[in-house]
């Protein structure tokens, strides 16, 4: 019996440098929002997406290339940018055939950790595209990273449920031995079946819903195949894989 790859759940950026990523997928995760947003906006045939760390940078590069120049810091759209981190903001007839530049506080941030880490195989998940990215890993046959963006390096529950949903999914293609890996499959498994009202309780919906109202944003980001596509990191864009 051939040996099956092994999965790991990193649970915050910090703890990222503690796994080897080489010859990994290593799977991007910032439900509320930037991977749900990044799901969204390639679904809704957006071009491609071009992830950056840093605010001018978005506005540089957007001018560059004619593109959008998108993103938020601290859940409120930052200076200098046109368009947040919603996934509601990019409908078809807004994003298709454009070409998006989104930074935001974790998500992309974590994504370019990954890269100077060394990573070569990257993707985005989110649950809007949770079958694409189950499907993917499991047809590459390699070591698999699930890397949660967190919120400014600390821990936080939805990035964790959604790599426990992936677990729950793929878990016997892979080896794991990991206790984040065992303890977010058990909270998905608990809460899957009301995970809106469970997510009530999290840090980060307080700050996204009562500060700023983004309530339909929080079920969007929580609801399961409503824009399956499977972002795939190639040549510093993100592409409909």
């Amino acid at each position: 019996m051939s040996q099956k790859p092994i999965l790991y759940t990193s649970l915050s950026p910090a703890l990222l440098h503690l796994y080897d990523v080489k010859d990994t997928v290593v799977v991007v995760i910032d439900v509320f929002r930037a991977t749900s947003t990044i799901a969204s906006a390639l679904y809704n045939g957006a071009k491609y997406i071009i992830p950056v760390d840093a605010v001018p940078k978005a506005v540089e590069i957007s001018a560059e290339v004619g593109g959008i120049a998108a993103g938020e810091r601290d859940g409120k759209l930052a200076d200098g940018l046109s368009h947040g981190n919603s996934p509601l903001e990019y409908t078809k007839d807004f994003i298709e055939d454009k070409i998006l530049v989104l930074t935001t506080t974790n998500g992309t941030r974590l994504l370019h950790m990954a890269l100077v880490n060394g990573a070569d195989d990257i993707v985005t998940g989110s649950f809007p595209n949770l079958t694409s990215v189950c499907n993917y890993l499991t047809k590459q046959n390699k070591n698999v990273i699930l890397a949660c963006a967190g919120w400014k390096d600390r821990f936080n529950i939805e990035d964790t449920l959604f790599a426990g949903a992936v677990i729950h999914r793929v878990k016997e293609h892979f080896t794991i031995h990991c206790d984040s890996s065992f303890m977010a499959e058990n909270i998905y498994t608990q809460h899957k079946e009301n995970l809106p009202q469970f997510a009530e309780n999290l840090t980060h919906y307080h700050r996204l819903v009562n500060r700023f109202g983004y309530i339909d944003d929080i079920e969007f980001c929580l609801t399961e195949d409503v824009a399956d596509v499977l972002p795939l990191y190639k040549d510093e864009k993100l592409v409909k894989g």
